[in-house]
């Protein structure tokens, strides 16, 4: 991961070699093209990114507090369900949802966490962000959180969302000072600030989204990554998406200079997040490189079985080997600036073989 500090990984031209050598069961050299062979798997042909992820280091050191907007202990903040007075330096946090939990680990405040919701499919704290945030004690799912675990925990602030739990602010504001932040995905970096000003540090939330920006394009540069469609593709148990451009994932790939399918634009829908297809319009997935994730356990074996298909192996980038699988909780529930930086990491792990 690129926080805290930039992760460089292998040319996609040595992973792009590595898929092929593991797919023929074949052997490398003692070279850092080679260690990727080795820690490469398969899956329904699609090569695995993210096997040799680095999830030791991946929360940032300590922010420091900000000193303006303080008065006294308190600091008021301005969020979606009002405005509320939180401790200027929270010490017993609770979070929500996904992303919010990404924010506190990428501000180092880690040790601070005494609860967080998962999410259902899952069932646990998100593995990308290392060995802390997996103890981190679950209090519900994002969709129902449980407020008697919550009160037990006695936080001294606890960051919600207005779109997963509308109806809930009221009795977590009575347990303890709250903030919701509005929507989800789309607003990922307002949030990651507002996030970060409840959390005393919207200035370090500032500057560690200037640092993403500044990766994204200097990734993007250094793959010529306009030279390429990618697609996006998750499988949900019964449900096929293809994901288009106000996405998590998409914002990041346009941050990147990235180019889409024409399909995958999305182009005049009200919502340009995502699209269902089904197995019969599997054409629409076509890309120069896919990138293919599962939402829990059910959705990988649905999955598995339509990319072993004849529709799927009849696209273009699967014959050509353009097919890579990539971790759910980075590339679509993480919604955060970590996991932003681990999307980076993929593209520089397997866009450059296939921009030319």
């Amino acid at each position: 991961m690129r926080k805290p500090t930039p992760l460089r990984l292998a040319p996609a031209a040595a992973v792009a070699a590595a898929l092929v050598l593991t797919a023929c069961g074949g052997s490398g050299t003692d070279d850092a093209a080679s260690t990727i062979v080795r820690s490469t798997t398969n899956v329904a042909g699609a090569g695995v990114l993210g096997n040799d992820r680095d999830t030791e280091n991946v929360c940032g050191p300590t922010a420091p507090v900000d000193t303006d907007g303080v008065a006294g202990s308190v600091r008021k903040v301005v969020h979606a369900a009002g405005e509320t007075e939180v401790p200027a330096d929270p010490q017993r946090i609770v979070v929500l949802d996904t992303d919010k939990l990404d924010t506190v680990c990428a501000l180092g405040l880690q040790d601070r966490l005494v609860g967080a919701a998962v999410t259902g499919a899952v069932g646990a704290q998100p593995e990308y962000l290392g060995a802390t945030i997996a103890g981190v004690e679950p209090v519900g799912t994002v969709q129902e959180p449980n407020f008697e675990k919550i009160a037990a925990l006695q936080p001294d602030l606890i960051l919600g969302s207005e779109f997963r739990t509308p109806e809930a602010y009221e009795r977590l504001s009575a347990i303890a000072p709250t903030t919701f932040t509005e929507k989800v995905g789309l607003t990922w970096k307002d949030n990651l600030v507002l996030d970060g000003t409840a959390l005393g540090r919207g200035a370090s939330a500032r500057q560690v989204l200037d640092e993403y920006e500044t990766a994204a394009v200097e990734t993007g540069k250094s793959l010529n990554s306009s030279e390429t469609q990618a697609s996006v593709v998750r499988f949900m148990p019964g449900v096929i998406r293809i994901y288009g451009p106000d996405s998590f994932s998409g914002q990041v790939l346009a941050d990147a200079g990235v180019q889409r399918p024409t399909f995958q634009r999305l182009e005049g829908a009200q919502d340009r997040r995502f699209a269902e297809i089904s197995e019969e319009t599997l054409p629409n997935a076509e890309g120069d490189v896919i990138y293919v994730s599962f939402y829990g356990d059910e959705a990988r074996g649905q999955g598995v079985d339509v990319m072993n298909g004849d529709l799927w192996q009849g696209l273009g980038a699967v014959k050509d080997r353009r097919v890579f699988t990539v971790d759910d909780e980075i590339w679509m529930t993480g919604i955060g600036v970590i996991a932003a930086n681990g999307i980076l990491d993929d593209l520089e792990a397997s866009l450059n073989g296939y921009a030319n």
